[in-house]
C-alpha cells in the first residue's frame, strides 16, 4: 500500500441536487467513488449533497480515503447553514469561502477531476480545471453535463491534450491516474532542471 501522501488525488465534481437526474445517477456516481478507491487514490469533493456524497460514499464503501472541501466556515455552518453532509468523509477543510472560492480551492488541491453530473457548479469546476490544464476526465452518462462540456471545449479556441471522455468508471480513473504520472514526471523534470 502506497503512504498516503504518494496517493494520486481525484477529484469528482457534480452536481448537489440530482432532483432533474436519472434515477440511477446515484449508482453511478458510487461506482466512480469505488473506482477511485480501487484504484489506490484519494478522493476529493465540494463536501456536498448529490453526486460529490455518493462518489464519497462508494469510496468509503471500497476502503478509500476521502477529503471534503466545505464552503463553511466550520462545522455548525456546514451542517446548518449548507446542510451539507459529514458522513464518508475522513477529513473536512473548513474554508469560509462560500461556494465560488471553495471551488477554486477544491480544483487546485486536486491532481485531476472527473466531471459527472452537473449544473452550473460543475460548469465553474470544469473551467477552473480547463485552465489550469488539469487532467480531465469527463464521464459521460445519461444526463447532459458531457455534451456541455464538449461545447465549451469546441468553443473554447483553445487546445488540450488532458480532457478524455469515458462512460467507463474504472477505464475513465485508469487514464486518468497515467496522466497524473506523467503531470508528475513532468513537474519534476522541471522542478530538477532536467528538461533544459
Amino acid at each position: 500500500m502506497y503512504p498516503l501522501q504518494s496517493k494520486a488525488i481525484i477529484c469528482v465534481s457534480g452536481s448537489a441536487d440530482l432532483s432533474l437526474s436519472p434515477a440511477e445517477t446515484p449508482k453511478i456516481a458510487m461506482e466512480l467513488g469505488r473506482a477511485i478507491a480501487r484504484a489506490g487514490a484519494i478522493i476529493t469533493t465540494g463536501a456536498t449533497t448529490g453526486f460529490p456524497a455518493w462518489s464519497a460514499a462508494g469510496a468509503k464503501e471500497a476502503g478509500g480515503f476521502s477529503v471534503g472541501i466545505s464552503p463553511a466556515a466550520h462545522r455548525e455552518e456546514h451542517l446548518a447553514v449548507y446542510q451539507a453532509p459529514i458522513d464518508d468523509m475522513d477529513f473536512i477543510m473548513y474554508t469560509g469561502f462560500g461556494y465560488p472560492m471553495r471551488d477554486i480551492l477544491l480544483v487546485r488541491s486536486s491532481e485531476a477531476v472527473i466531471f459527472g453530473a452537473g449544473r452550473i457548479g460543475t460548469i465553474h469546476e470544469f473551467t477552473i480545471a480547463f485552465e489550469d490544464d488539469k487532467p480531465i476526465g469527463i464521464l459521460e452518462g445519461p444526463w447532459p453535463t458531457d455534451e456541455v462540456i464538449k461545447n465549451i471545449i469546441e468553443n473554447s479556441n483553445r487546445p488540450s491534450n488532458h480532457i478524455i471522455f469515458d462512460n467507463d468508471c474504472d477505464r475513465l480513473v485508469k487514464r486518468l491516474l497515467v496522466m497524473i504520472e506523467e503531470k508528475r514526471d513532468e513537474i519534476t523534470r522541471k522542478s530538477v532542471g532536467w528538461d533544459k
